[in-house]
Parts: C-alpha cells; sequence; structure tokens
C-alpha cells in the first residue's frame, strides 16, 4: 500500500537564523523591516522609514529622546520600497525595550513613513521573517526537517549501506545548489529506472480514467519534451526548464522535507523543492517520503496548467508572513488540495492531488465510494485532521481551479498582517502593499493590463 505523507510539516521549528560575519548577530526580517539582536551586547536594531522632507529625522530623534533611550547606531538609505523615502536603520540597548514600543506606537501615529517591527520574541504585533527575492530562498533550502542522507529506522534502505550512499549523493547536489544554477544532472542506475519504470507503467494505466484533464493533456507533453518514458528518470533540469516556459514554475533540488512555512514560501516565487532520489527498490509501491516519482508523476503536470499554477501560488503568497497558527492552517488547505485534491470535471470527479497520482493504489481507493467526499471549503478544510501513513478517510472537491483560487484568496484575506502582498514576476521579487506609493504603481500596473484588454477586445468587434 503506498504511504499517504506529508510534504509540509509544521511540528518543528526551522534552524536558527545565520550569523552576519564578524558580527554575532542574527539578523531577521525583509527589506523594508528588519531587526537584530546582538546577544553580545544585547542590543536591538530596528528599521523604520521617513519621507524626505526638512526636521522629519530631528522629528523622528525627538521621540526616542523624550522617551530617554539612548541610540548606539544610526545610518541611513533610500527607501527601496518608496522614491520618497528613507530608511533609517538604529540600534538600541535592550533595556529600553518596553520604551521602545512606545516610541513605535509613536511612530506610526505622529510621522508619515511606514513603521513596522518583526521579531523581538514577543507575541504582539510580530510579523514573521519571509524572502523578498528568489535568491532569498537560498538561506532556508538546506534547513530540512527529516529524511535528506539520513533515514529512519523504519524505511525500506535503512539497512542497505548502498542506497544510503546513494541518498547521500542526492544530499550533496541540494545542499550545494543556489538560485541560477543548472540543476546537475544525474545518471541513474538500473535499478533505479526499474523502480521507475514499475511506478510509471501503473500509474499510466489509470490516468486516462481516473486524473483530472489538466493532468493528462499535460502528460503525453511531458513525453515528448522531458523523456518520460517507463526505461528514463527525466532530468529535474529538463522538467523545470518545461515547467517555465509553460506557467513560469521552475524545480529546485532539495534533500528532504522542508518547514511548511519555507515550502510555502518557495510556492509564492512559483518554485518548487523537488527531491531526486528515488524510492527503495524493494518496495517499489511504498515510499514513506516524497521522491522523484512523486514529484515528477504527480505535481509536475498540473504546475504546467495555468489555472492550477496560479492556484498554487496563491496558497504561497497567503503564507508570506501569516501567523504560525494560519500556517498550519494553509499547510492543511495544502494538504487536501495540491497533495490530495479532487475536482469536478463535468459530471464526474477526477483527482489532481499529486498524493493520489502517485499512488496506484490510493488512486483506485479516492475514486471509489469508500471515502467521504466534502466539498472545498478553506475555512473548514484547514481545520480537518489527517493521517500521514495511510489512505485518506476523507478527501475535499473543488467545483474548479478557478473556484479553489478565489475560494483561498477569500481565505487568505482573513490572516491577520498589516500589509498585503505581490509577486512581481520581472524583478522575481516579493512587493509589500504597506503605502500608498506602491499602491499607485500597483494601481498604474492594472491600468496598463486593462488598456491592454479594452484594445484587445475592440479589435475583436
Amino acid at each position: 500500500m503506498d504511504a499517504a505523507y506529508k510534504r509540509v510539516n509544521g511540528d518543528q521549528a526551522p534552524e536558527a537564523e545565520p550569523e552576519e560575519p564578524n558580527t554575532g548577530r542574527r539578523r531577521r526580517g525583509s527589506m523594508y523591516l528588519e531587526e537584530e539582536t546582538n546577544k553580545k551586547s544585547e542590543v536591538i536594531t530596528c528599521i523604520f522609514s521617513l519621507k524626505e522632507e526638512v526636521g522629519a529625522l530631528a522629528r523622528g530623534l525627538r521621540l526616542f529622546e523624550e522617551k530617554g533611550i539612548n541610540l548606539t547606531h544610526i545610518e541611513s538609505r533610500p527607501s527601496r520600497m518608496n522614491k520618497e523615502h528613507f530608511e533609517f536603520f538604529i540600534s538600541v540597548d535592550a533595556s529600553c525595550s518596553q520604551a521602545l514600543d512606545e516610541v513605535i506606537e509613536s511612530l506610526r501615529t505622529q510621522i508619515s513613513g511606514p513603521v513596522h517591527e518583526l521579531s523581538r520574541n514577543k507575541q504582539k504585533d510580530t510579523v514573521p521573517w519571509f524572502p523578498n527575492d528568489i535568491q532569498d530562498l537560498d538561506r532556508f533550502a538546506n534547513q530540512i526537517l527529516s529524511y535528506g542522507s539520513e533515514l529512519d529506522s523504519d524505511h525500506p534502505g535503512f539497512t542497505d549501506s548502498v542506497y544510503r550512499a546513494r541518498r547521500k549523493e542526492f544530499a550533496d547536489i541540494a545542499f550545494n545548489y543556489r538560485h541560477g544554477q543548472i540543476v546537475p544532472r544525474v545518471e541513474y542506475t538500473e535499478e533505479e529506472k526499474v523502480t521507475w519504470g514499475t511506478v510509471f507503467k501503473e500509474l499510466k494505466t489509470l490516468y486516462p480514467t481516473h486524473a483530472c484533464h489538466e493532468h493528462n493533456r499535460v502528460f503525453p507533453l511531458l513525453e515528448k519534451y522531458c523523456g518520460y518514458r517507463q526505461d528514463n528518470v527525466p532530468q529535474l533540469e529538463d522538467v523545470s526548464r518545461f515547467l517555465q516556459s509553460c506557467t513560469g514554475f521552475r524545480l529546485r533540488p532539495v534533500a528532504g522535507l522542508l518547514s511548511s512555512r519555507d515550502f510555502l514560501a518557495g510556492l509564492a516565487f512559483r518554485v518548487f523543492h523537488s527531491t531526486q532520489y528515488i524510492r527503495h527498490s524493494s518496495k517499489p509501491r511504498y515510499t514513506p517520503e516524497p521522491d522523484i516519482c512523486h514529484e515528477l508523476l504527480g505535481h509536475v503536470p498540473l504546475f504546467a496548467d495555468s489555472s492550477f499554477a496560479q492556484f498554487s501560488q496563491e496558497i504561497g503568497l497567503a503564507s508570506l508572513g501569516a501567523p504560525d497558527e494560519f500556517i498550519e492552517k494553509l499547510a492543511t488547505v495544502y494538504w487536501f488540495t495540491v497533495e490530495f485534491g479532487l475536482c469536478k470535471q463535468g459530471s464526474e470527479i477526477k483527482a489532481y492531488g499529486a498524493g493520489l497520482l502517485s499512488s496506484f493504489g490510493e488512486l483506485q481507493y479516492c475514486l471509489s465510494d469508500e471515502p467521504k467526499v466534502l466539498p472545498f471549503d478553506p475555512a473548514k478544510t484547514s481545520l480537518q485532521k489527517y493521517p500521514i501513513t495511510e489512505y485518506q478517510p476523507v478527501y475535499f472537491v473543488a467545483d474548479s481551479f478557478e473556484d479553489a483560487k478565489e475560494k483561498v484568496r477569500k481565505f487568505a484575506a482573513t490572516i491577520p498582517r498589516p500589509f498585503t502582498v505581490r509577486y512581481n514576476p520581472y524583478t522575481q521579487s516579493i512587493e509589500v502593499l504597506d503605502n500608498t506609493q506602491q499602491l499607485r504603481n500597483l494601481a498604474d500596473c492594472i491600468n496598463s493590463e486593462v488598456g491592454k484588454l479594452c484594445e484587445a477586445l475592440r479589435k475583436l468587434d
């Protein structure tokens, strides 16, 4: 029986933030707001933005003076988010923490620039760090929670020294990879090809009757352009290039499971963290973790569909800066959609979740009369408990990808965070919409696109 395994796992915290060279500081935050804590001197460092005008800095610094806060360091730079603003880095002694809260509130109410605070080990008014640029994914891509080159004692390959050594080879590729590099090609062994072939052959017989038509539309293209064959394991680089040409999604090698927050953040940039290793040959129909069969047969075909790609990115964008309890809810929504989702197509229900499309047994089970099937509603779906190592007793069915995407957007609007985000595909970065200038820029983009739409409609008449 194929295992239903969990790609996203929120039970463990990510590794500590890396220290900046020669400073002893641990840096957190985004381009518009950061806070640093120097453990040696217990200094708190914050960033705030002020509009460039006469006396603005003096008014801001007077707030610190009135509260008796001594600034140990201050520096400035032009704002990356608003050309009319400057960003100020200030450092204060940690003993001033309570008074600093009052100053921050005063900056928000009395000064014309935006002020945010990310984390100072407190619960109120904090926003977790999230990547701003696609290169930022390098910061956490190796912070895996489990597996990688190490295997649990119940893993089919635990006692196989050859398999364990092979897994280390794959882990080393992922650990050394950085954004922008070509994904190294792998020469798969004959034994690995046989394992792939067994899974490929069995699943392909079910796809015409069980998979959604988006999956079946793309699969022949993968066979034609990406080397999807029974006797060949496709290369991540070839598949990634194909996806980029279809929807802008790309694959990035990863050694094992990431935290829910980190994995979902990758989707916001249309980056899918994919394994390269393959399940143990002794049990080709079972794997306790995602492997390349799961990634390439289950996930990849749908990432080539524009509606599904946008739906997946919406979940990722909703996760940026979300509180931990909402990350758990978003991970559950991801579980019951991207991993184990069903959708209506005409009078039938088909599978689109990768956990189903890569499992010969569960793909048949999910469309039988045995499991319970409920309509997809993110608010309810996000609270549903689920097993990890057995077939799902409950599945959620979406009316369409467009309908599911709109419902996720409405659900994301309930997430408590002091800003909205959008992805800029030209700069491959996240834009934080928290000031009027950012909104003007967005309005200009929308106006330009609406203009093109109107022009196209006129030419069709």
